[in-house]
């Protein structure tokens, strides 16, 4: 990230040649690839300690004894603490600048997620936590980074990285269980109990490479120009920044029913749990192609509103196949499932960078979006739980996925308008 003189304007920053413009000096494209590469690396690990539970949770139940509530509360921190803990990522970055927030936060990321190798619930549930919390954050503080450092390319840099977060959920969804197999082969005799524990703790590898990484990425110390200096005010006000959230909220809340329960549905229909897991792989493998491509083609639009449609269109349809149609389609539906998730992720990313007119307003619209959209997204698995366990019918669920989708696409439409939200950032004191 480039440094600046205090006296540069924001304005100044969102209006400049951007990074990767083929006029810039070989110098200044170096560093850009540098940078694109470094967030593609941060987003990678934005996801494994997540996708790693699932494929060895109920082993770690065994081995720590934790209740059912225990293990369901496990996997619904992610969303919780995103929602709760997302918001404070615009004070930290005021305080610190957005560079030094991003470094403090991967050493935590890198520590939580090491400590999970301690076989123990309450362990596991400390480096859960901490893991979350700084994911939460991160995930705020990226789309302003784009938008600051890539202001002419935000769509293809939030396809970059959201690529890259969906091939390290894939990676540790797939990994995890066979290193944990591994690794307990290795060990012999009663370390073989533990072994899930390490394969866990295995994650903390790429954030680590990660925090030496961005370091070079870091400007001078004492550079002030990094600091934010301004505050945007009456976002909460905008009608648009609403929509953009609940688009964020609505679709995440898709994907967190599908991570949490696509694979015992297709096991209630007959598939084995092998099968099963492959198959949510697959699912989450074609995410991040749709995520890689899909700036191609929104580059030529006037505006989302027909494209963030149809990506909630075609999520319906695929999870009715999951759900109905004869087990032999359900690889293809998968597929399209993934490309049609991995688009809505990466569009309601892209929105918050396209509806803001600087870095500041991406910022707060970004904790905005994502604070209160993952609060509600942790209600969809909960509430797809208590529909199945309350009925034993897939009708039931599939309705509210679709009434989900409805609402969704209903509020990407009306996010994806060529237009901003109608606010600006104001000076503060420093």
């Amino acid at each position: 990230m480039t440094s600046e003189t205090p006296t540069t304007s924001i304005e100044d920053r969102d209006t400049a040649t951007p990074l990767t413009d083929v006029t810039a000096s070989p110098h200044s494209r170096t560093h850009s690839f540098a940078l694109a590469a470094s967030l593609a690396l941060i987003a990678f690990s934005l996801r494994t300690p997540i996708t790693s539970v699932g494929p060895i949770l109920l082993d770690a139940v065994r081995a720590t004894h934790l209740s059912p509530a225990g293990a369901s509360m496990l996997t619904t921190l992610p969303s919780l603490c995103f929602g709760l803990f997302g918001p404070l990522a615009p004070m930290l970055s005021r305080r610190v600048g957005s560079e030094r927030a991003l470094l403090a936060l991967l050493v935590l990321l890198t520590a939580g997620t090491a400590l999970r190798v301690v076989p123990s619930w309450q362990v596991l549930y400390v480096g859960q936590i901490v893991a979350c919390f700084s994911i939460g954050l991160m995930n705020v503080l990226m789309p302003g980074v784009v938008k600051r450092d890539f202001p002419h390319h935000v769509a293809l840099m939030t396809g970059i990285y959201s690529a890259a977060m969906c091939a390290g959920a894939a990676s540790a969804a797939a990994v995890t269980a066979p290193a944990a197999n591994a690794l307990g082969h290795l060990f012999g005799g009663d370390g073989n109990d533990n072994a899930w524990a390490w394969a866990l703790a295995l994650w903390a590898l790429p954030v680590a490479l990660a925090v030496l990484i961005w370091l070079g990425q870091l400007p001078p110390v004492g550079t002030r120009a990094e600091r934010s200096t301004r505050i945007v005010r009456g976002l909460w006000r905008s009608r648009l920044a609403w929509q953009v959230t609940l688009f964020m909220g609505s679709q995440s809340s898709l994907a967190y029913i599908v991570f949490g329960w696509l694979a015992t549905v297709l096991r209630m229909r007959g598939m084995s749990a092998v099968d099963a897991g492959l198959l949510l792989s697959l699912s989450v493998i074609a995410q991040a192609a749709a995520s890689l491509l899909l700036p191609f083609l929104v580059a030529r639009l006037a505006d989302q509103r027909a494209i963030n449609v149809i990506a909630l269109a075609m999520t319906g349809v695929s999870l009715v196949g999951c759900f109905f149609a004869p087990l032999s389609t359900t690889w293809a539906w998968a597929l399209l499932l993934g490309v049609a998730q991995g688009s809505a992720f990466t569009l309601a990313l892209t929105v918050i960078g396209l509806r803001s007119r600087d870095s500041h307003v991406a910022a707060q619209l970004s904790s905005m979006a994502q604070g209160i959209g993952y609060l509600i997204a942790s209600c969809g698995p909960f509430i797809a739980g208590s529909l199945l366990h309350a009925t034993g019918s897939l009708d039931s669920l599939a309705a509210l996925c679709v009434a989900i989708c409805a609402l969704s696409a209903w509020c990407g439409y009306a996010a994806g308008r060529r237009d901003h939200v109608d606010v600006r950032p104001e000076a503060t004191t420093a």
